[in-house]
């Protein structure tokens, strides 16, 4: 099993690190990678940056904790999660997931639930600045409604 969770300032190539999470591996049957990239508009607003703010050591902990939570609820052989902070502008990577499992509703679902717990959960705060000048974005209750789907037991859960 491989696990890495890194916090970064700089760009990540999603590419190469799902082929190093991969390398040398014949009992992966499924990769699934997610980027999250800086759009150019905000609610329909010309952006110039996403700022990201994160407190060291505890976001990294957090995010670790649910990937070890991923890992419980599928069976899952790797999984890479990168997340940039700092100042981020449109066209730039945000945010990497990628899950590898031998079948590809374990990668997938793993995905999904890394991502929306990222959206929802993570210690982050993002700021957007725009020609209007610079603003702290608030939770969105869409991106709370889809991390609440994992509030019940997935189908390997509720088996054991």
């Amino acid at each position: 099993m491989s696990n890495t969770v890194r916090l970064q300032a700089g760009e990540f190539d999603a590419a190469a690190e799902a082929a190093l999470l991969t390398r040398g591996r014949t009992d992966i049957g499924a990769v699934v990678t997610f980027t999250g990239i800086c759009r150019g508009a905000e609610s329909g607003e010309p952006i110039a940056a996403l700022t990201l703010e994160h407190y060291p050591g505890m976001a990294e902990a957090e995010i670790a904790r649910h990937v070890e939570e991923a890992n419980a609820r599928w069976p899952l052989l790797g999984v890479t999660v990168i997340h940039r902070h700092g100042r981020i502008e449109p066209g730039e990577n945000i945010v990497l997931v990628v899950t590898a499992s031998s079948h590809r509703e374990a990668a997938f679902a793993a995905a999904e639930f890394l991502m929306d717990y990222l959206k929802t959960r993570a210690p982050f705060w993002k700021q957007v600045e725009s020609a209007a000048g610079k603003n702290w974005v608030d939770a969105k209750s869409n991106d709370d409604a889809a991390a609440e789907r994992w509030t019940k037991p997935s189908g390997r859960e509720a088996a054991e």
